[in-house]
């Protein structure tokens, strides 16, 4: 899902990269010294996740994970985001840099809306919670790969194909984004319930 250099036209790009640096704004000021090490946890599991991605023209389909790290982070999830996409920018050229701004937008947006969603069920039972999360990270996907596909339509009519395949290629990546956050969910909430329930999260929304 990472668009590469090129793809988008100038202007688009530059408007991508300030609304992404207002967001970046917005969750390094909502993240707090002791949510570190679960921020870095985060970015981690991003970060290697979208490493395992098909090539599909300017862009890839790849486990995305902004559900499962927007429900965990609340509003630093998109600082995760946007660290896991710049490093893999960096260290392996997946997606541009000019394209940064846009690609942190088109995850962790739908990351911060996942989140959100799921904060009204964090105290709910068990299965209630689950189900929430597996819903709220499959439409996460969705809506990521909607972003992709606008995107991609921006960048002129030679992009309209690539686009409306990357839109049909994440349908199953939504399945599978809704089974690993609900087995990760019931696995948390076995062993470390207060991630989802206590603590910080608490506050994650106000």
């Amino acid at each position: 899902m990472h668009i590469a250099d090129g793809v988008l036209p100038t202007k688009v790009a530059l408007a991508c990269y300030a609304l992404s640096a207002g967001c970046l704004s917005l969750s390094l000021r909502k993240t707090r010294a002791q949510d570190l090490p679960k921020v870095a946890v985060m970015t981690s599991a991003f970060f290697v996740a979208s490493l395992v991605h098909v090539p599909l023209g300017p862009t890839s389909v790849h486990l995305l994970l902004p559900g499962l790290v927007g429900i965990l982070l609340g509003w630093s999830a998109f600082l995760a985001v946007f660290l896991g996409l710049l490093l893999q920018c960096l260290l392996f050229q997946f997606g541009g840099l000019t394209a940064l701004g846009a690609n942190a937008l088109m995850m962790g947006l739908p990351a911060w809306l996942s989140g959100a969603f799921f904060t009204r069920f964090r105290n709910s039972p068990d299965r209630v919670r689950i189900l929430a999360g597996a819903m709220a990270s499959g439409t996460a996907v969705a809506v990521a790969a909607c972003g992709l596909a606008m995107l991609l339509a921006l960048g002129g009519e030679d992009f309209f194909g690539v686009a409306k395949i990357a839109l049909a290629a994440h349908v199953p990546v939504v399945v599978v984004e809704a089974l690993v956050t609900a087995s990760v969910l019931a696995f948390v909430g076995r062993v470390k319930p207060e991630l989802i329930t206590q603590g910080a999260w608490k506050a994650e929304w106000r």
